[in-house]
C-alpha cells in the first residue's frame, strides 16, 4: 500500500524534470545560462529536502521528549535541556544548507564565474 504513493511521486518527479529540461533547453541560449538555471533548481531542491527532513526530525524529537517527560516528570529539566540542544543541532544543519545555497547562487552564479546570458 505504501509503494503506490512513492511510485506516483517518483513518476511525477521524472515527468516534471523532463518538462523542465525541455523548457530550459528551449530558453537557454548558452551553456552558462543552462548551468545557472540548474544551479538554481538544485539549490532549491537541496533546501527543500533539508528543511523537510529537519522538520520531520524536529517533530520526532519533540514527540520523544514529550513521551519521556510524561513517563518520568522528575527528569523534565534534563530532557528539556537535551531537547533544546538537539533541536539547535538539527536546525543548524538546515542553516548550513541555506548558507551553501547562498554561496552557490551569489558566489558562483552572479560573480561572473559562469557566463550568464549570451
Amino acid at each position: 500500500m505504501r509503494k503506490w504513493p512513492i511510485t506516483m511521486f517518483t513518476l511525477w518527479m521524472i515527468a516534471g524534470g523532463t518538462a523542465w529540461a525541455a523548457e530550459a533547453e528551449k530558453a537557454a541560449s548558452g551553456d552558462g545560462l543552462r548551468a545557472f538555471t540548474w544551479l538554481i533548481v538544485t539549490a532549491g531542491f537541496a533546501l527543500a529536502i533539508a528543511a523537510s527532513i529537519g522538520a520531520i526530525s524536529q517533530s520526532r524529537a519533540l514527540v520523544s521528549a514529550c513521551e519521556g517527560i510524561s513517563r518520568n516528570p522528575g527528569s523534565a529539566d534534563a530532557i528539556r535541556g537535551l531537547l533544546i540542544l538537539g533541536l539547535a543541532f538539527i536546525e543548524s544543519l538546515v542553516i548550513y544548507v541555506l548558507f551553501v545555497d547562498i554561496l552557490l547562487l551569489f558566489g558562483i552564479g552572479l560573480a561572473g564565474r559562469l557566463p550568464i546570458g549570451g
